[in-house]
This record gives structure tokens, sequence and C-alpha cells, in this order.
């Protein structure tokens, strides 16, 4: 697989931690060549020491309205093409509707879903010239199923995949696929955040883990897994569609 891969770049956002992480230090070891972005420096030096010459970590803010132009230059000044684009980088917050103001809405939409669709704006054309690519929305359960008290979230993470939808449909003829990875509840830093947010932290842990048929949390690996099967090409007929490995939470 490596052979196969080695002149495969993949630009992967939000990986200094958790899903992100997980996913370029996979497709690293399959082969590819990575971009990876982040803001916490030492998570970020981490990252590069395992990436190495064929890796780059960028450190932006994704909330930045250059960000994406900036990056997806980056890449290919770096490695001359693009072939994988992971929107992976999330913010979450716990709050219903009325709990929500103005300013943590546009946090959470910029973050999750305006910055994901500017990359893909941006990524698209080089994936062309290419021949083709891959982009994947790191959407949730979230964005298929109403999770109680987090309405900015839920709202961005369906977006992301009717974004998805949308890529596909009009980005076919240009050889570009676009598949939703829809996690469950994983153990990842963000979540981590979002229990100790709780008002009982090991109550809502338990209740997550409980709230699915597999009696547990996903793992970063799992997720991790899923993405490289999907930019790995080997099922060309997968896009537009949703990959969810959330341990059954949905199948109810």
């Amino acid at each position: 697989m490596a052979g196969e891969d080695a002149r495969r770049v993949a630009l992967v956002t939000g990986a200094t931690s958790g899903i992100g992480r997980a996913t370029a230090e996979r497709l690293h070891a399959d082969g590819w060549s990575v971009v990876a972005t982040g803001q916490d420096d030492r998570r970020a030096d981490e990252i590069a020491a395992v990436l190495r010459d064929r890796g780059h970590v960028a450190r932006v803010d994704l909330a930045a309205s250059d960000a994406a132009t900036r990056l997806v230059a980056a890449t290919v000044e770096r490695f001359g093409r693009l072939d994988a684009l992971v929107n992976n980088a999330g913010v979450h917050t716990l709050a219903t509707a009325v709990e929500t103001d103005d300013a943590t809405w546009d946090r959470v939409l910029g973050i999750n879903l305006r910055a994901a669709f500017q990359l893909a704006r941006e990524a698209i054309p080089v994936m062309a010239r290419g021949g083709g690519g891959t982009i994947v929305n790191v959407a949730s359960e979230a964005g298929l199923v109403a999770v109680p008290g987090q309405v900015a979230y839920n709202v961005s993470k369906a977006g992301m995949v009717m974004l998805t939808r949308s890529l596909a449909i009009d980005h076919a003829d240009q050889g570009i696929r676009a598949v939703s990875v829809c996690p469950g509840t994983t153990e990842t830093p963000l979540v981590r955040e979002a229990i100790d947010a709780a008002p009982d932290p090991a109550a809502h842990a338990r209740t997550l883990a409980a709230s699915r048929p597999a009696k547990r949390l996903g793992r970063v690996e799992e997720i991790a897994a899923a993405i490289a099967f999907t930019v790995g090409g080997e099922v060309g007929f997968l896009t537009g569609s949703e990959l969810v490995i959330d341990g059954g939470y949905t199948a109810r």
C-alpha cells in the first residue's frame, strides 16, 4: 500500500489531536504525504516529528478569511498536488437555542462548516487539475439526529452532510468524490472538554457510553481507519453518502 500511495498528498485539518492526529498518522503510515493543521505549538511539534520529510505542519487559524487559500497554496507549493482533503477541525458547545449567543453560533458554524466549505472551494480546482481527489467531511452522528443541548454543533454537522452531498453531485465529472464520515461520540480531547463542561462529568460520560448499543465510546483509530479507507480509492463508487461509525446510536 505504501508504494501505491507514495505520491498522494492529503491535507488534514485539526490534525494535532484526536481524530485528526490519528488520521494524519494513519495516512502517513500508508505512504501519503500529509499537511496537518493545528494551533497548539506542543502538539504541532509532536505530529511534525511523526510526519518528518513527508509532512508539513501549518499553524493556521481556520477562522481567518484567507486560511483556506493559504493552506491549499502551501500544500501545492510543498508537494505539488492535492489528492485528499479531510475537513476534521471542529469546536463544540453545550447550549440550547435560547442559551446560544450570536458570537458562539458564529464561532461554531465558522470553524465547523464555513472553513470546510472554503477549503473545499480552494481544493477542488487543484484536485481536478491532478485528475481528481476525495473530500472527507468529518461530520457526526449529531449531523444525522438531534443531540439535546448542542444546537449550534448539531446544525454545523448537519450542514457538513449536505455540503458533502452537494460537492459530490456538482463535481463528480471532475473526478471529485465527497464523503461524510460521521463518528459517534469518540474519545477525543474535544469530547473530554464537553464531558468536563457538564454539570456532572462522570454521569455524563456514563450516559454517553450507555446511549449506544456498543456500550462504549469510539476510538480515534477506528475513525482514522474509515477515513483512510474512504480516500484510498479502492471503492471509487463511494461518493455523496455518509459513513456512520457510531456504535449503533443512529440505528435505533
